[in-house]
């Protein structure tokens, strides 16, 4: 294959030059707002020290935007933009890439299309004239398409035989229905056998454009030289794209739902209505889930399904926060035989969580490990790169990093008490199982 005898002594210095990048303390980084000749922003931390760039760019919406009917349509596109482009077919634009010693990276979820470059500060120039040509210039060539179809039908195929992806699509569409959050973003087999090649370049030009754009660089790179990259890069591309969805509420409503399926344990997930990231009360919430389920062996959770009964070997909670609604969520799996025993002390802790009472320990130890822990997102110019684009997509501030720790370290035992009664639904809590349970219907 191509792309496993390139081995050249430029690329093999590429990997080593991302090996050895060094992480920059989270307090240290100097984030600087740029802004091309040709208006296009983004966030730049420089760092010279290393020839090397990391490039980060984000276009909100995501398979959100995938149009009436056409489910599946931008996963595909998205899986198909490094198939060719410009004067390289895809065996070719791989080759490009490896000779060139960057590297690219295409990737989708419901809120929004990733774009993702490492490039060697001498090739820079022509790695950016080759990812150009993928964001303005892609081929969708119809045997590319069609190939690259059919592994997406291969893992339609395969989830439909995973308790853990069943769980998770019925799940999505208890919860939102006909909104795009309520199916999987690879479509179904129907709708992506209809797609065509015309829909590919439709698919782009819905969520490709300038105006849901957010950008980040972290390397070696000046302002200006940004500037007139950013210029290049993305310039060509559309001003305006499709509109956006409208928020969805979580229809939820507390209840079990069992899906059967042969298998000698059940998979689970839980879940009620969230928080919004910009709500003033998310990080009472947040350090409430780390006290309930997001802790580890620390957890409420952990302690009492695994520690003490042996129902499962692992029970998480999170906050999932999306661009158009949010929930609270958890997952576990468990013995058929002890799957009812397992939701039963899940809704006990919830409800107990409702009432917002917490120990000093729990909450120094969950706030001692949110702040401990942030620190070490920051292992490199790309971890970084792929932070500071989230921080804009969810419109945080360009000094986040630098208040976020205080933000946590801020949380009282009566702000997590009041968001607790607030937030925690226990009556609105719904689990999906998976498998054939005993004891459940």
């Amino acid at each position: 294959m191509i792309r496993s005898i390139l081995r050249t002594p430029l690329r093999l210095a590429a990997m080593a030059l991302v090996a050895l990048m060094a992480a920059i303390p989270a307090h240290a980084l100097d984030i600087r707002e740029v802004t091309s000749p040709g208006g296009i922003k983004a966030w730049l931390v420089e760092a010279h020290d290393i020839p090397f760039t990391a490039l980060e760019i984000r276009f909100r919406g995501g398979a959100s935007l995938d149009a009436p009917g056409k489910r599946g349509e931008i996963n595909l596109m998205t899986a198909t933009l490094e198939e060719g482009s410009g004067n390289h077919d895809s065996q070719g634009f791989a080759a490009a890439q490896e000779m060139l010693a960057a590297r690219f990276g295409f990737d989708v979820d419901d809120d929004t299309l990733s774009v993702s470059a490492r490039m060697l500060t001498e090739n820079r120039d022509k790695a950016v004239d080759l990812l150009r040509g993928a964001l303005t210039d892609p081929h969708f060539d119809q045997a590319s398409v069609d190939r690259v179809r059919g592994q997406v039908l291969s893992i339609i195929a395969s989830d439909a035989k995973d308790p853990g992806a069943l769980a998770t699509q019925t799940f999505r569409k208890i919860a939102y229905g006909d909104h795009p959050y309520g199916s999987s973003l690879n479509g179904t087999a129907d709708s992506v056998k209809a797609l065509t090649r015309e829909d590919m370049f439709d698919a782009k030009a819905r969520v490709m454009a300038k105006d849901r754009m957010v950008v980040s660089a972290v390397g070696d790179i000046t302002p200006d030289q940004l500037g007139e990259m950013l210029d290049r890069l993305l310039g060509d591309l559309p001003d305006t794209g499709a509109p956006l969805p409208e928020p969805v509420a979580p229809t939820l409503g507390g209840g079990i739902t069992v899906v059967p399926f042969d298998s000698p344990q059940s998979v689970v997930i839980f879940g009620q209505k969230g928080i919004a990231l910009d709500d003033p009360d998310f990080f009472p919430a947040y350090v409430l889930n780390q006290i309930l389920g997001a802790g580890g062996f620390s957890s409420r959770l952990m302690d009492e399904v695994r520690e003490k009964r042996g129902l499962t070997y692992g029970i998480y909670t999170y906050l999932v926060s999306r661009d158009l609604s949010d929930t609270w969520q958890g997952s576990f799996a468990s013995a058929n035989e002890k799957v009812a025993e397992a939701v039963k002390i899940t809704q006990e802790e919830w409800a107990r969580a409702a009432t917002g009472e917490v120990t000093d320990q729990e909450l120094d130890d969950a706030k001692t490990y949110l702040t401990g822990a942030y620190p070490l997102r920051f292992d490199g110019n790309a971890n970084i790169a792929d932070i500071l684009a989230g921080m804009q997509l969810n419109g945080m501030p360009i000094d986040y990093i630098d208040t976020r720790n205080d933000k946590v370290e801020a949380v009282t035992k009566e702000d997590v008490a009041r968001v607790a009664r607030r937030l925690m639904d226990p009556a609105g809590l719904h689990f999906v199982v998976v498998g054939t349970p005993v004891g459940l219907e």
